[in-house]
Parts: C-alpha cells; sequence; structure tokens
C-alpha cells in the first residue's frame, strides 16, 4: 500500500531537485527540504486521519485501500506548497 508513497516521494525529490536547477539554486538543498517536507506531511496524516479512519472502513478492502492513500495525496500537496514558498523565496533574492 505504501507503493504510491515512495513513488510520489521519488516525484517529490525529482521535481525539487529540476526546479532548484532552473532558478539557479542549491538542488540537493531544495531537494532535501522537498522530501522531508513530505514525509513529515506523510506521516502527521498517517498517524492522524487515517488512524481515525481505518476503523470505519475495516471491512471493505476498497475503503481501506482509499483511506491509506490520503497521506500521500495529503503529502504532495504538501509539497506544492512548499515548493511554491522555496520559487517565492527565490525569485526575491534575485530581484534584489
Amino acid at each position: 500500500m505504501l507503493h504510491l508513497a515512495r513513488f510520489a516521494a521519488i516525484a517529490v525529490l525529482v521535481w525539487f531537485y529540476i526546479s532548484a536547477k532552473e532558478k539557479g539554486e542549491s538542488p540537493i538543498n531544495w531537494a532535501i527540504t522537498g522530501v522531508i517536507g513530505y514525509w513529515i506531511t506523510w506521516w502527521a496524516v498517517k498517524l492522524t486521519a487515517v488512524a481515525a479512519l481505518s476503523g470505519l472502513v475495516a471491512k471493505n478492502p476498497t475503503g481501506a485501500f482509499l483511506v491509506y492513500q490520503i497521506p500521500a495525496l495529503c503529502a504532495v500537496g504538501a509539497a506544492f506548497l512548499i515548493r511554491k514558498k522555496l520559487l517565492a523565496d527565490a525569485e526575491k533574492k534575485n530581484q534584489a
């Protein structure tokens, strides 16, 4: 069930790395920031929302599968916001 989360984490890593290179920033720092933000969000949602909802869908395999994908989707959303912030900071730095 964690395959989506792993693939998304790799995609976030590559996405941040490429974005940093395009903006002339440190790709390693951006990639690490993106992946850390992704995994912190993933764990936070897994330990809160999924733990609360897993009991409700325990007998329904499709529902359980969907509930276990919620952390990955939330983490991708968080990565999007983190990237947006990094891009804004890079733009301010380039203007100064």
